[in-house]
């Protein structure tokens, strides 16, 4: 691994633990076994390499989230599988977490990479919802944006709640609530 990858990575870890406020360049040298040269021949400060560190947590979680929501199964077995990603609670939504840090999301050029994850992500349930309609899976009264958008913020309240309450249940009862919710717009064998 390069060390501008090295720098990238801890500095992807550390802005997940500790938020960009409470990430040190100091920190990210350390965790990525760098010397501070690395850091500044590779990124001009903390904010293009929190960019940089962004973008790669964004790639990962999509990459994660395109594995369970593509395929050959029902639209409601592509929710289910995005809902059911094996996920720590208590650490919370990487991304998440950077939306709801002052910094970030006062800064355009770091808040752009959280905004343009969910839009994706947001766009990327909807399609697979959308095909569930169009296959008559889903009641032709689903509207696929305003779903994904509930699919996507239970999990986001999901995880909160389980770090609220130091406490997994809260974030599995809040997937729980999605599905049942994805159930009852399933059009049942009697109705097509």
């Amino acid at each position: 691994m390069s060390k501008k990858e090295a720098l990238t990575r801890a500095a992807a870890e550390l802005l997940w633990e500790r938020g960009y406020t409470g990430t040190s360049p100091a920190m990210i040298l350390e965790r990525a076994h760098a010397g501070q040269g690395s850091m500044y021949h590779h990124f001009s400060g903390k904010a293009e390499l929190a960019a940089a560190a962004m973008e790669h947590m964004s790639d990962q979680l999509r990459s994660r989230t395109e594995d369970a929501l593509a395929g050959e199964e029902s639209a409601v077995a592509r929710v289910h599988a995005f809902l059911d990603l094996e996920r720590d609670p208590l650490a919370g939504c990487r991304m998440g977490r950077l939306a709801q840090d002052y910094e970030i999301v006062a800064d355009d050029g770091l808040r752009v990479t959280t905004a343009d994850f969910f839009t994706w992500l947001g766009d990327r349930l909807s399609a697979v919802l959308a095909e569930g309609v169009r296959a008559g899976e889903f009641r032709p009264d689903t509207d696929p944006d305003v779903m994904a958008s509930l699919i996507m913020a239970t999990v986001q309240g999901g995880y909160v709640l389980a770090r609220a309450h130091q406490d997994p249940a809260a974030f599995r009862r809040a997937v729980a609530g999605a599905k049942q919710v994805v159930a009852s717009l399933v059009v049942s064998s009697g109705q097509g």
